[in-house]
């Protein structure tokens, strides 16, 4: 753990259980270790891929943490598997999953963890809660907001949900 703060942002999402109270528990634990947490709004949408299966459910939360980006990963990674996740094949439903989107200007391309997210300016569903928590914020490396990624991609059947996020 550093001493200075990093702007960071994750996606979560779900499809399996009870979706919105998973979601604001992983939201509540997360507050725990990124500052100043600003969470989107709530959408669902059709699964991008793996078979028929429910709609998911999505938001997206922006912050600053002193926790270095695998350590970030792994304290997301330790949410999915108390949330009841385990291991399968990649799009298959699960009661929780949390991307690590951003972490301040880093660029990586590693097996264990890409920054910014590779899939990030292409999906609707994250980057539609990701703007209502900061929609200023920029996406390295050519430093376009969320906004303007948003305005960019289709919106397919992305659709938001009334929900409040602290229960």
């Amino acid at each position: 753990m550093s001493e200075r703060t990093t702007t960071t942002a994750l996606g979560l999402g779900a499809n399996q259980g009870h979706c919105r109270e998973t979601l604001r528990r992983a939201v509540d634990a997360l507050s725990g270790v990124v500052d100043g947490l600003r969470v989107g709004g709530l959408y669902r949408s059709a699964p991008e891929a793996g078979g028929p299966q429910p709609d998911y459910w999505n938001t997206a939360v922006v912050g600053r943490t002193r926790l270095a980006p695998e350590e970030l990963l792994a304290f997301g990674k330790a949410l999915e598997r108390a949330a009841g996740r385990r291991p399968g094949p990649r799009n298959a439903p699960r009661p929780l999953d949390i991307d690590l989107l951003v972490w301040g200007e880093l660029v990586r391309d590693a097996p264990e963890l890409t920054l910014p997210h590779p899939r990030l300016a292409r999906r609707a569903f994250v980057l539609a809660p990701l703007a209502d928590a900061a929609g200023e914020l920029r996406i390295p490396p050519d430093g376009r907001t969320v906004a303007e990624l948003l305005a960019t991609v289709d919106r397919g059947s992305l659709r938001r949900v009334r929900w409040r996020p602290e229960g």
